[in-house]
């Protein structure tokens, strides 16, 4: 039976995706966190689901959610019940598969999410825990396997050659507090270093701390 992916939307309209927050919502905040990670054009798209996600996944509209996120979609988008669609038309393949396993992360709305091309791979491991707010519980991308423990928001950044990790960490304070700092080791041996912030950040200035670094992914 064909699934009609925007008959949720056109009921409710606009304002919220979905009949659920933590299903729909919380659905495109794990996919967008995938799209800035990737920071390319995908070819594959592979999301396992697990527990409540893998037991509701299409009837609270998870689906086009986690796929909008990833094409990089706004939550209030309206191409966001279509971005399935959309995605395939741009030859893009998705594979959604509900697992009978537990969560790996011991969470009931976990979504493993896989965004792929011709040259390179990430993986995004996100928990959808009420009321639109996620926490991603695991990263892999460009050699590094990355824990956050924390909620949102946090940034990752590899710093300049001739910056010092404690340069980089006096010019986020003077932005947020810190609440914790991790550092992870690539599978080549360079450095990446986490840190999980108190408040948000705003966007100049994100990129001003994109200019002073070899890498930052912001989340």
């Amino acid at each position: 039976m064909a699934i009609n992916y925007k008959s949720v939307f056109d009921i409710i309209g606009p304002i919220m995706i979905g009949p659920s927050s933590s299903h729909t919502a919380g659905a495109v905040a794990i996919g967008k966190a995938a799209h800035d990670i990737f920071q390319g054009r995908p070819t594959t798209i592979t999301v396992h689901y697990y527990e409540s996600f893998a037991e509701t996944h299409l009837g609270h509209g998870t689906d086009y959610a986690i796929i909008s996120g990833v094409l990089g979609f706004a939550p209030d988008d309206p191409r966001v019940p279509d971005a399935v669609e959309i995605a395939q038309k741009q030859g893009i393949t998705i594979e959604l598969i509900a697992s009978a396993e537990p969560s790996p992360v011991n969470h009931p709305n976990t979504a493993v999410v896989e965004v792929s091309n011709a040259h390179r791979t990430i993986e995004v491991t996100g928990v959808s825990i009420g009321g639109g707010t996620i926490e991603i519980r695991g990263l892999k991308f460009n050699g590094y396997t990355v824990t956050p423990e924390g909620p949102l928001p946090f940034v990752l950044a590899i710093p300049k050659a001739n910056e010092t990790v404690e340069s980089l960490k006096t010019k986020l304070l003077a932005m947020s507090e810190i609440n914790m700092q991790k550092r992870y080791t690539s599978e080549n041996a360079a450095i990446l270093y986490e840190f999980d912030l108190d408040s948000r950040l705003h966007s100049q200035q994100i990129e001003q701390l994109r200019q002073e670094t070899e890498c930052l992914i912001y989340i």
